[in-house]
């Protein structure tokens, strides 16, 4: 009955699909898609800005082009099912929504051969509005629309242009047109040549033969494919069997998804211009997902582990499914986001633990070895030491090096003998305090007898470089001197007062107190992380 067809209302709804999720970089790739799937092999993007800050985004493609018909039903919102299930494209929804999110007016002028005419049709929102109807604008073409077509598409294709756009950039400028608005654009076409250099990087690259061959431009420079997995470094740590996933859809067919994990070298393995190419970074881990060929999901891990951290950084799984798959992975209309259902996620966390623990084990082994190497000046707290001889110490009556005791006369009386690292011919510049990666007890500090090449016997203090706070703890205070200097110090105050105070009798009770001081910053400093180079900068460990 026709009082049962209830249609929406124009103006709010094509105002509302403004707003499903997308940004610039979605929103551009869903364009790129529709090329593709139009067996382009050719696109070129241009962002323009007019002196009077007017903004203009064009795509351009030498794909199959559309007649006047076919260009109507894609101009449709909810555009008919594509002949060729397997194109990028999906809802039928993509040209509109992608467009809309971006600009108020939206054209496509497309010819499907050379001796075709052309066929223009165009969305503009506030039109709609004005006309409170589900209405295009037929424009004709402009001198300006024929030459882009020329340039951008060649002899046939299609071109999307973006005009009134009031969401290009996420702010008004006070100058439109100007300098600071200008350096806005250049910084969001590099950003856009980043985005697609990953979502598209099969098609991209010319030895890839997973994909047909495609070449993208923005502003006139071509796009190079990033394969996020660094194939040429990374190691594929799953094997063949456990490569292929079998995933039941609701008719209860059963379709395979494909999974391989990427462990790639830890970025201080790498030179400077390999660094570029990896890109290692905490958002930088977890799954890429790839929806026929083309990634739709980039970095993180679906549930399937909890937060992203940098010990899981080196750890890449590459996902990919075909468009069978799609209710399966509830793919959204921006071919953007997809969910696992709880089995699966289970079973994927069961498969891919082993390669997690191996991924941490490996960031860890690498810190903490970067850790040891690295060094840290300890000059300051040894001039302060030297420079105070008021401080209350047991004077060396002996030591002998083959027995590692020491003969002392400390609080508890002369002649005392205790069991202590001797050291000779140590640097004058370390004789107080000295980072050793020599202590195999686990504490993180002993006390020590050490003797320079001149002088005799002093107490002093061994820092163990391997226990967690001095990787985790002094590396990130090695930025500020006195902060090194301050922990020096106690370090060295406790190992003194420790031969102070100390007897053959007294001795295990200060180590077991040393022990287990050592055991519980050990455990209190478990869930820090190992500094990065970013917390480094500026600190003597850079040197």
């Amino acid at each position: 009955m026709d009082d049962l067809i209830n249609q929406p209302d124009a103006p709010r709804l094509i105002y509302g699909l403004r707003d499903t999720g997308y940004n610039f970089n979605t929103a551009a790739a869903d364009i790129v898609d529709n090329s593709i799937a139009a067996n382009a092999n050719q696109i070129n993007l241009r962002i323009e800005l007019a002196p009077d800050g007017r903004k203009f985004v064009y795509f351009g493609d030498n794909g199959d082009g559309m007649d006047a018909k076919t260009l109507w039903n894609a101009m449709r919102y909810g555009a008919p099912v594509r002949v060729n299930l397997a194109s990028l494209g999906k809802f039928g929804l993509g040209l509109k929504t992608a467009s809309s999110s971006v600009c108020l007016k939206f054209t496509v002028i497309s010819k499907p051969s050379i001796e075709a005419e052309f066929s223009k049709l165009a969305w503009d929102l506030q039109y709609v509005e004005q006309r409170d109807e589900w209405e295009m604008l037929r424009e004709p073409m402009t001198a300006d629309e024929y030459d882009i077509f020329a340039e951008l598409c060649g002899n046939k294709g299609s071109l999307v242009i973006w005009s009134k756009c009031d969401r290009l950039l996420s702010k008004e400028y006070d100058n439109p047109g100007g300098a600071r608005e200008q350096a806005a654009i250049r910084r969001l076409g590099d950003r856009l040549v980043e985005h697609l250099s990953l979502i598209y990087y099969r098609f991209l690259d010319k030895a890839d033969e997973r994909e047909r061959n495609v070449t993208i431009t923005v502003n006139g420079y071509e796009v190079q494919a990033w394969n996020p997995f660094y194939p040429e470094k990374a190691e594929q740590v799953l094997s063949s069997k456990q490569q292929k996933l079998e995933i039941e859809r609701e008719d209860g067919s059963v379709e395979a998804a494909n999974i391989k994990a990427w462990l790639l070298p830890h970025s201080r393995d790498l030179t400077e211009a390999e660094k570029k190419i990896a890109k290692i970074s905490n958002r930088g881990q977890g799954f890429y997902i790839h929806r026929e060929g083309r990634v739709i999901k980039e970095g993180g891990w679906l549930g399937v582990f909890g937060v992203m951290e940098p010990h899981s950084s080196l750890l890449r799984i590459e996902f990919d499914f075909n468009h069978k798959l799609d209710e399966a992975f509830k793919v959204d209309v921006k071919k953007s986001k997809i969910l696992f259902d709880p089995a699966l996620e289970e079973g994927l966390r069961k498969l891919l633990n082993p390669v997690h623990r191996e991924a941490k084990s490996r960031y860890r082994r690498k810190e903490k070895d970067t850790a040891v190497e690295r060094g840290i000046d300890h000059t300051s707290a040894n001039k302060a030491i030297g420079n105070t001889p008021a401080t209350k110490k047991p004077a060396v009556q002996s030591a002998d090096l083959g027995q590692k005791t020491a003969t002392l006369s400390n609080n508890r009386g002369a002649g005392i003998k205790l069991r202590v690292p001797i050291d000779i011919n140590v640097n004058p510049n370390s004789i107080h305090v000295e980072a050793v990666d020599s202590i195999t007890s686990g504490d993180l500090w002993e006390p020590a007898m050490r003797s320079d090449a001149e002088a005799g016997f002093v107490p002093g203090v061994r820092i163990n470089k391997h226990h967690d706070f001095y990787q985790k703890i002094y590396q990130r205070a090695a930025a500020s001197g006195y902060a090194v200097e301050g922990m020096d110090l106690l370090l060295w105050a406790f190992a003194v007062a420790e031969q102070n105070n100390s007897t053959s009798e007294l001795e295990p009770i200060f180590e077991d107190i040393r022990n287990e001081i050592s055991t519980n910053i050990k455990k209190l400093l478990r869930d820090v992380p190992l500094p990065d180079d970013e917390e480094l900068t500026g600190s003597d460990a850079e040197d």
